[in-house]
C-alpha cells in the first residue's frame, strides 16, 4: 500500500499522543474541580470516555498478533475469570472459544472499529452536558461579562498549541516511530515460547 509505513506510525503513535491530550484535559478537569456540582454529568460522561478509550486501546494493541499482544491478551482477558459465578463463561465469549485463536483477533478487529462510535456519542453527551452549565475556572467566574471571546484570543494560543504539537507528533512518525512500541511485539506469536519480559 503507498504511504502505508506513514497511515500505520501514524496510527500507532497516534493512540499514545491522543492519550497524553487526554490526560491533560483530566488534569484540567481535576485541577479546576469540573467534577463537582452542578457539572457531574460532564464529568460521568468523561470517566466513561476514557475508559472507553482504554478498551478501544488495549484491542488495538493486540491486533498486529506479535508475542506481547498475544501474551497480554491471554493475561488480561483471563482476568474476568476472577468473577465468580460468571467468569469462566465471560472468558469464553470473550476469546470466541477455549483458547485465544482466530476468533478473538477477529472480535477484537469488530470492536476495535465500533468502540470509537459509542466513545464518540458518548463525546456529544460530554459536550452538551459541558454547554449546559459552561466551562469550570479557577475563579469561579459565571458571568459573561467577565469572559473573553472565543476569537481572536482562544483560538490564536490554541492554534499555537497545535502547532507545537504537530511538530512534536511529527517527530515520532518520521523520525523515532517505534519508541513507544515494544520490541517484542514483533515477534510472531508462538505458544511455546512465553517471553521473558513477561
Amino acid at each position: 500500500v503507498e504511504g502505508g509505513w506513514f497511515l500505520r506510525y501514524m496510527h500507532a503513535n497516534g493512540a499514545s499522543m491522543f492519550f497524553i491530550v487526554v490526560y491533560s484535559h483530566m488534569f484540567r478537569g481535576l485541577y479546576f474541580s469540573s467534577y463537582s456540582s452542578p457539572r457531574e454529568l460532564t464529568w460521568i460522561a468523561g470517566v466513561a470516555i476514557l475508559l472507553l478509550m482504554i478498551i478501544t486501546a488495549f484491542i488495538g494493541y493486540v491486533l498486529p498478533w506479535g508475542q506481547m499482544s498475544f501474551w497480554g491478551a491471554t493475561v488480561i482477558t483471563s482476568l474476568a475469570s476472577a468473577i465468580p459465578v460468571v467468569g469462566n463463561s465471560i472468558v469464553t465469549w470473550l476469546w470466541g472459544g477455549f483458547s485465544i485463536d482466530n476468533a478473538t483477533l477477529n472480535r477484537f478487529f469488530s470492536l476495535h472499529y465500533l468502540l470509537p462510535f459509542v466513545i464518540a456519542g458518548l463525546s456529544i453527551v460530554h459536550i452538551a452536558a459541558l454547554h449546559q452549565y459552561g466551562s469550570n475556572n479557577p475563579l469561579g467566574i459565571n458571568a459573561k461579562t467577565d469572559k473573553i471571546s472565543f476569537y481572536p484570543y482562544f483560538y490564536v494560543k490554541d492554534l499555537f498549541g497545535w502547532t507545537i504539537f504537530a511538530f512534536f507528533f511529527a517527530y515520532f512518525i518520521y523520525y523515532n516511530p517505534n519508541l513507544l512500541g515494544h520490541p517484542d511485539n514483533y515477534i510472531l506469536r508462538t505458544l511455546c515460547q512465553l517471553q521473558l519480559i513477561l
